[in-house]
């Protein structure tokens, strides 16, 4: 058995975005099996429910169940006072999961339609931002002996930024910058709370439209988690998720060749580009990494 990182104990305290399906559900689970205190939030307030019906209170831990619109920074100030004071010692593992896709206006592209946008990053930015400005102080405490950990989950589409939902993909390289900038601000400050950026690969979840069982080539969310678990207990900030088609040699490739479209004076995106694509096909092919 791979050994758990040391966040995920007796008694700490988790608390997950996203939490009802998915990446944050499997999440959760984890957390559950080594005896944390649980509290949980999405927006489906149905889902939730039945979530949480997996994880009763026992003797020694809790579970808290919150439906809120990530979005609303109101919504997060009342669950703020709320979990203060029913965890008074504060948060050791925060995982801010929440996303949405969201769609332009019939008749409209996503380029004429404003709310698009700001939709999209109302959850898949925002609803991280408010997460950090209501329970950072409450993960870095003084207490700097206990090991604590953050969590954002990012996206590949934030990295490698493939055609066609500029705004999901634009929110979640904003999620990257954030989680770096945190990074760098906690690790002298705060040596006990490690920051990660979790990327996902192909991942069957409640986002997966159109799929009715997991894909061959996706990866389950529980795979991920158990992934990530890994990557956190090495002590890396990126964790980059292969899956079933993508190896992490390739993801490697892909992110050097879209870092390059700048180095080299490439057009932007140029993987895609008609008159570009397969020459960065063979450029991915060929490309050498230490």
């Amino acid at each position: 058995m791979s050994p758990t990182h040391s966040v995920f104990r007796d008694g700490a305290t988790a608390l997950i975005t996203g939490a009802a399906s998915g990446i944050g559900l499997a999440t959760a689970k984890l957390c559950y099996s080594h005896g944390m205190n649980l509290i949980l939030i999405d927006k489906n307030e149905q889902a939730l429910s039945t979530t949480s019906a997996q994880f009763p209170s026992t003797a020694k831990s809790t579970t808290s169940t919150y439906s809120i619109d990530v979005s609303d920074m109101s919504a997060w100030k009342i669950l703020q006072t709320e979990v203060t004071s029913k965890y008074p010692s504060g948060i050791d593992f925060l995982m801010l999961n929440a996303g949405g896709a969201f769609k332009p206006a019939e008749g409209k592209t996503r380029w004429q339609d404003p709310e698009y946008f700001q939709k999209t990053f109302a959850v898949s930015t925002l609803g991280y931002t408010n997460g950090l400005a209501a329970f950072l102080d409450s993960v870095a405490r003084s207490n700097k002996e206990q090991p604590r950990a953050i969590v954002l989950t990012g996206s590949k589409q934030g990295i490698t930024n493939p055609p066609g939902d500029p705004a999901y993909n634009a929110s979640k390289s904003a999620v990257k910058t954030i989680a770096e900038q945190l990074s760098l601000h906690l690790y002298e400050a705060y040596p006990n709370v490690a920051v990660h950026l979790l990327v996902p690969g192909w991942t069957y979840t409640g986002l997966t439209a159109g799929h009715s069982s997991k894909p061959d080539g996706a990866w389950s969310a529980e795979q991920v988690v158990d992934y990530m678990n890994a990557k956190m207990v090495e002590g890396s900030f990126y964790i980059i998720c292969p899956d079933n088609e993508v190896t992490e040699d390739l993801d490697r490739r892909r992110i050097a060749w879209a870092a390059g479209d700048m180095v080299h004076g490439r057009p932007a995106l140029s993987r895609w580009r008609a008159d570009w694509k397969e020459k960065a096909s063979e450029g991915i092919q060929q490309m050498q990494l230490d």
